[in-house]
């Protein structure tokens, strides 16, 4: 009675768990490098807004110095 899962010969097993392996491994590679690209993307962001607080902070203190000018 043959069984009702039949195994691929012996020759076919070993490149098949090659290319599931390289497979899995391109995929790991893959997600990876979107990860970093979204990492860069938010790096950027953030820097573009401490840049903007940072402007904004010697716009405050400008004000504010010329505001005690004006006082004396």
């Amino acid at each position: 009675m043959p069984s009702a899962s039949r195994q691929p010969p012996a020759s076919y097993r070993r490149p098949l768990a090659r290319a599931a392996a390289l497979a899995a491994c391109l995929a790991l590679i893959a997600a990876g490098a979107a990860g970093c690209e979204t990492t860069q993307e938010q790096a950027a962001k953030q820097q573009a807004r401490a840049a903007h607080i940072l402007k904004a902070r010697a716009e405050h203190r400008r004000h504010a110095e010329h505001g005690r000018e004006r006082r004396k």
